[in-house]
């Protein structure tokens, strides 16, 4: 376990030196969330459809999703463990006295959390004090800002066992980019990444709250402003660690299968 932690720790350390890519991303997300709130701005003001999220917890959601973008974005890549796989350096992986599947885990926990942490601060001290209703507004209760807590580090866990699941797809195909794009983003338009959830069809709410991808960032998000109850949240909890047991295990599952029989060509 200290060896899984210290390789952790490494990592996290590690992704802090790209400040330069941190303050561009901050820029380019204020950018995002601004003009989506303004989109749905003008939706709200020339439509009478019936929205089941109010424009304060929709802009609440934007501003969330904007912070914790690195919890979420299932559509990101590790070209570092993509080229492990490709250019035969996982025969030294294969070397280590360790199961491959924690230290990889690990890795891409370390960096969605130093980046989300970079990128969290800035936008959120900026969105309280922006005027209403384009601010970010305090949570619902304490109960749900403690749920919003809870649901937003489960989702963290479930977005890295579903992004290293599609990543190992890369030892069963030559060229992986084509499907695992695909898979990326498929699992990033049901997560309510593209569009908020509430918004959508009835047959497409029904797929995403069957599926585990909802539960990275529609949940967390939404539990925060109260758009979805205190009780719906903490059942939810239960079905978020389900999925992340699942994932995990078919992952392991996954890893040992295919490190029993790959082939490294070179010397």
């Amino acid at each position: 376990m200290k060896a899984y932690f210290s390789y952790f720790k490494l990592r996290f350390i590690n992704s802090f030196q790209y400040r330069a890519a941190a303050i561009a991303g901050v820029c380019t997300q204020f950018f995002w969330g601004f003009m989506n709130i303004m989109i749905y701005e003008a939706f709200y003001l020339n439509t009478n459809a019936n929205v089941t999220i109010s424009f304060q917890a929709l802009v609440n959601y934007i501003w969330l999703r904007q912070s914790f973008l690195y919890f979420s974005m299932l559509w990101y890549k590790d070209n570092e463990l993509l080229d492990i796989i490709k250019n035969g350096n996982i025969s030294y992986e294969l070397c280590r006295p360790h199961d491959i599947y924690p230290f990889w885990f690990g890795k891409l926990i370390a960096q969605r959390l130093s980046g989300a942490i970079l990128r969290f601060f800035p936008i959120i001290i900026v969105a309280v004090f922006l005027p209403k209703p384009y601010n970010i507004t305090l949570p619902e209760s304490p109960l749900a800002f403690l749920l919003f807590l809870i649901t937003l580090i489960l989702g963290l866990v479930v977005t890295c066992a579903i992004s290293l699941f599609v990543h190992l797809i890369a030892f069963i195909t030559l060229e992986s980019s084509g499907i695992m794009n695909v898979l990326f983003l498929l699992g990033d338009f049901l997560s309510g990444n593209d569009i908020p959830i509430p918004f959508m069809p009835s047959f497409l709410r029904t797929i995403c709250y069957v599926l585990p991808f909802r539960l990275v960032s529609d949940l967390p998000f939404r539990t925060y402003s109260g758009n979805i109850g205190t009780l719906e949240a903490s059942l939810s909890v239960l079905f978020q660690l389900l999925w992340i047991f699942v994932l995990i295990l078919a992952g392991n599952l996954m890893m040992k299968s295919i490190t029993k029989k790959v082939l490294v060509q070179g010397g």
